[in-house]
């Protein structure tokens, strides 16, 4: 299937972080009527809900998930519904059920129906024994939390399906991805995105990880544009299917506070790590190497720490000025 085909697209997962910014990306660049995003029982945004179809439906239903595709004539599904790492471990049989059976679901539907499939992975599917600085494309997978372990059995999933059943399934390992408009969904770095929300509201922050803490980073209108770029990509240039290393930026929680403070000097921040969340961000990699996507596809992201900062704090601080924060 070629890029000028795809039309009509599905995003599952689309009240979630990044489904709900992607589905209004997505509409904006197809037009309303030809992005239908669907959730799982959560009600959608105004924004969401009011700027195209949105429909209600479980993954892990392979039926009515296939019966939604083809009610709406789908081409490419941007299958973004996820249990996130943090609420992984509390609910880790839902997390399993939800990031491999939906995920095996979704590669079933595009088999039979010839679609396109973009599904992301996670720096999550990195481990202790992997590389923590400059992370490679190719390296050691061996995750303690289960919802790495799903991620990587979905990259293996789907490069099986690739090789196998010749799908067109495509994504991209997130690092932790900071929003202005979205709150995170329980995932270990949402420390990163409160900590903007709180040094607004309350110019004090009591942060869930050490001030060591380096993790790396992307702000959301990469994520955005990471995804877009890599399913409109030549297909011809793709040498790999969905584990493509992506990044924008590596920090500290320290210098993370630190930059904010720059444009609130009334900020503090204190640090008490939870052990649970602390324990899977020193299982991840510090710094990532995401030279195969640029030369693949092109990958170039635009906003540093400095950038994505400023940013932040002039949205936030509008909203809070407006009485929506």
């Amino acid at each position: 299937m070629s890029s000028a085909r795809i039309r009509r697209m599905l995003v599952t997962g689309a009240v979630g972080q990044i489904g709900s910014e992607l589905t209004i990306a997505l509409r904006e660049q197809h037009g309303p009527q030809n992005v239908v995003a669907a959730g799982h029982r959560t009600a959608p945004s105004p924004a969401l809900r009011d700027s195209g179809p949105f429909e209600f439906v479980d993954v892990t239903q392979k039926d009515d998930l296939e019966a939604l595709a083809i009610k709406h004539e789908i081409q490419a599904i941007y299958h973004m519904a996820a249990i996130l790492s943090a609420v992984g471990e509390a609910r880790p049989h839902l997390c399993w059920d939800v990031n491999v059976n939906g995920l095996y679901n979704v590669l079933e539907i595009a088999r039979e129906h010839n679609l396109r499939v973009f599904c992301p992975s996670s720096i999550a599917v990195f481990g202790p024994e992997t590389p923590a600085d400059n992370t490679p494309q190719e390296t050691v997978l061996r995750p303690r939390t289960m919802y790495g372990i799903t991620k990587v059995g979905g990259e293996l999933l789907c490069d099986y399906y690739a090789r196998r059943f010749d799908v067109d399934v495509r994504g991209v390992r997130y690092p932790g991805i900071i929003s202005n408009v979205t709150p995170p969904g329980g995932g270990t770095t949402d420390y990163a995105v409160e900590i903007y929300y709180e040094a607004i509201r309350h110019r004090r922050y009591e942060c869930f990880v050490r001030e060591d803490t380096v993790l790396p980073m992307m702000y959301m209108p990469d994520c955005i544009k990471a995804t877009i770029d890599l399913m409109e990509a030549d297909a011809k240039r793709l040498k790999h299917r969905a584990d493509y290393n992506v990044t924008a930026m590596s920090f500290s929680a320290g210098e993370l506070a630190a930059e904010i403070k720059k444009h609130v000097p009334e900020f503090v921040v204190t640090y008490r790590p939870d052990p649970v969340r602390q324990a899977i961000a020193d299982s991840w990699p510090q710094t990532i190497d995401d030279s195969v996507a640029r030369a693949e596809w092109g990958w170039q992201p635009s906003y540093d720490l400095a950038a994505m900062t400023s940013d932040m704090i002039a949205e936030l601080g509008k909203r809070h000025a407006e009485g929506n924060l």
